[in-house]
């Protein structure tokens, strides 16, 4: 079976050398996906040169493993963000992803980026209930959203009813990040080992720099800022099936067991299982996803599946902007929740303009120094540090993560031990697959 993503068996990304020497540059970003790209591609724009260092290959991470729904419709959120931060502040987070679909669009038709860029409607959809559809529909509607509910659909089994937003998209992240990346300044195969002020200590040497952008994914220097405990990581699965049918917009349910739906190169992906990394000690996902393709799509086949990780914050919206306050010069994209090719180029835009000038009007309800220790917040935060707490404190011959010294836990689905406090995965001789982790793990099981 193939368990390479569609966009990686498809295109083959340019090639960077890795690191060599000690170097002195304006801005370094650390980080090879989307989010990293798409920040040095727009300081590149302004004539700021930036130097990418990327731990393995471009987009061998998390953009690599993608669904790559362009959307500004972030699963159930606004009627949320209204009732906890207001109309003002839900305002900018719906603003900054309606303009991130805007500029994808802009940017792919003057680069004229082949990229199978599809403009399209996204929905939401339940098969059991239609109310949280019709508040979220006022929600968006409230906010500026071109949002409606209705109970048609193109699904091929029934709903109770569905959130469609139009104006939306999808592409080959792929593609498009192949013609992004050309003209950029890139180290490969150069994993950072620490930063410290303007000094960041890599493998094959230094490099020093006045900026410094996590785009890590998961920031991984855990003083000051304290990322870890602000949020998890959550696990979720793809198939990719042939002879299916084949959706023309893009869909996720919003139901426990909702399904995610779009069509890519021919294929269907069928994407669902979502667990918290380091909680699927039994298994089970990726056959749960394949009943569920016997029952709604019988005579598909599978020619693909794989799995990928999103860290979600304990108030859901993303922290993109300034580290922290003690390090002014330094930079984060982090917590983007499973909405990953919108939130990169909300950051891309929020933190090249923090560096060069220009922020824009709506980075306000995104900065990681928002207060956290809200009344809404203060339950997922307790939640958090109760967790982190218990793993640590178990004492099985289970491998230790290298992060903090949490007790991991096997994923049968992924063959992977996977660390439930912050997320951290290692293969079956401790090899490092998935940070905040730097390090290998001692395996004795």
């Amino acid at each position: 079976m193939n368990t390479k993503t569609i966009w990686s068996d498809t295109v083959k990304m340019p090639a960077f050398p890795p690191l060599s020497g000690d170097v002195r540059v304006h801005t370094a970003i650390i980080g090879g996906g989307i989010a990293g790209l798409l920040t040095a591609w727009f300081l590149k724009q302004q004539g700021i040169s930036a130097l990418v260092l990327e731990a393995d290959r471009l987009c061998a991470g998390q953009t690599g493993r993608t669904t790559a729904k362009i959307t500004s419709q972030h699963d159930l959120i606004y009627a949320d963000l209204i009732n906890r931060l207001g109309e003002d502040s839900a305002g900018q987070y719906a603003q900054a992803n309606e303009a991130a679909v805007a500029e994808y669009a802009r940017i792919i038709d003057r680069g004229r980026i082949r990229c199978d860029f599809t403009p399209c409607e996204a929905y939401l959809y339940s098969r059991t209930e239609a109310s949280v559809l019709m508040q979220e529909a006022e929600a968006a509607r409230k906010l500026g959203i071109a949002a409606a509910f209705t109970r048609d659909s193109e699904l091929p089994f029934p709903i109770a009813g569905a959130l469609r937003f139009s104006g939306q998209a999808r592409f080959h992240p792929l593609k498009f990040l192949r013609a992004v990346a050309e003209d950029l300044d890139v180290r490969e195969h150069t994993r950072v080992l620490a930063v410290e002020d303007d000094r960041i200590q890599a493998e094959g040497g230094t490099v020093t720099a006045e900026h410094i952008v996590f785009a890590c994914h998961y920031p991984f220097v855990n003083v000051p800022g304290w990322y870890f405990a602000r949020m998890h990581q959550e696990r979720s699965y793809v198939l990719a099936l042939q002879s299916a049918w084949l959706p023309r917009q893009v869909h996720l349910g919003v139901d426990g067991d909702g399904l995610s739906l779009r069509e890519a190169e021919g294929l269907l992906l069928l994407g669902g299982g979502s667990h918290r990394t380091g909680e699927n000690p039994e298994g089970g996902r990726y056959e749960a996803l394949r009943a569920a393709a016997r029952t709604l799509f019988p005579g598909s086949r599978e020619v693909g599946c794989w799995s990928a990780q999103d860290c979600v914050t304990v108030d859901r919206i993303p922290c993109i902007g300034s580290y922290a306050r003690s390090q002014p010069r330094w930079y984060v994209a982090t917590g983007f929740a499973k909405w990953g090719m919108t939130s990169a180029m909300v950051s891309a835009r929020i933190l090249s303009g923090m560096i060069a000038g220009g922020v824009p009007d709506w980075a306000e309800v995104f900065s990681p120094q928002r207060p956290v220790l809200s009344q809404d917040n203060m339950k997922p935060l307790m939640d958090e540090a109760g967790h982190a707490l218990r793993n640590l404190a178990r004492v099985t011959p289970a491998p230790r993560c290298t992060h903090l010294g949490c007790e991991t836990v096997w994923n049968p689905d992924t063959e992977s031990w996977d660390c439930p406090c912050h997320g951290s995965r290692f293969d079956r001789k401790g090899r490092l697959l998935d940070g905040p982790a730097q390090k290998k793990c001692d395996i004795k099981v």
